[in-house]
């Protein structure tokens, strides 16, 4: 494994494949107050990936990990993360690509499709919440919150304010990735992509339920369920069994 930063700023930490490469390069994206290495290292995807002959990228997005804080919401919203998802893979000269995202990182690799025509081969989108889960957030009572210590007044805004604030110095821009991410809410309409994604959900997760409404947009779409919670799924060795099956499919 090696570290870079792309033209962006981010923090992408790359895995060489394994003594016979045997793939397309895969783009792991790591979920809302996480990082790459959470995700995808610390739970051994992404070695096992490279071990199986899979180059991997394990970008840290704008806001977390070692990657640069934004400096306004538009820099954090779904088309500037994007962007710079895109740039990572430029980069790395991926002309084509496999991508795995879970929960925000879930919500990212469905827009890629858009961002880089005929480029996405497969997919898997852990996690994914259906609906937008900061559209009810009060920003301004979040920002106050982080820089103020002013407790906001409404559970939900209470609840991601207290998320936030455990990051410590990194909080401020974690709030205006809210903030971004709020103004840009996932209302998916279909799936771009030439293969249909596989979407894979928790059987305790709380937070993907409806997911079959997202899966009904796509012909083809496979929806799996897993044993775990939001969290547990990442760290659960059926989901990491999953990603490397689908992806020597």
């Amino acid at each position: 494994m090696w570290e870079m930063q792309s033209r962006t700023g981010l923090a992408v930490r790359t895995f060489a494949p394994g003594p016979a490469p045997a793939g397309l390069p895969v783009l792991l994206v790591h979920g809302f107050g996480s990082t790459g290495h959470r995700d995808w290292v610390e739970t051994g995807i992404a070695q096992a990936l490279a071990r199986a002959g899979r180059p991997v990228l394990v970008p840290d997005l704008r806001g977390h990990g070692d990657s640069p804080a934004p400096s306004s919401a538009r820099e954090a919203g779904v088309a500037a993360h994007v962007e710079d998802l895109v740039a990572v893979l430029d980069e790395a000269g991926a002309a084509s690509y496999d991508a795995v995202g879970y929960s925000l990182g879930a919500r990212l690799t469905w827009e890629l499709p858009s961002a880089t025509p005929g480029r996405l081969r497969r997919a898997l989108l852990g996690g994914l919440v259906p609906a937008e889960p900061f559209a009810a957030v009060d920003t301004a009572a979040l920002h106050r919150a982080v820089a103020e210590g002013t407790e906001p007044a409404d559970p939900l805004t209470s609840a991601v304010a207290g998320m936030v604030r455990a990051h410590g110095d990194r909080a401020a821009g974690l709030a205006l990735c809210v903030e971004g991410l709020r103004e840009t809410p996932f209302a998916p309409r279909s799936w771009t992509g030439g293969v249909p994604p596989l979407l894979v959900v928790g059987d305790r997760d709380a937070m993907t339920r409806g997911i079959e409404r997202v899966a009904d947009l796509v012909d083809g779409c496979e929806l799996l369920t897993v044993p775990g919670d939001h969290q547990g799924v990442l760290t659960g060795e059926a989901f990491r069994r999953t990603v490397l099956e689908v992806l020597a499919r």
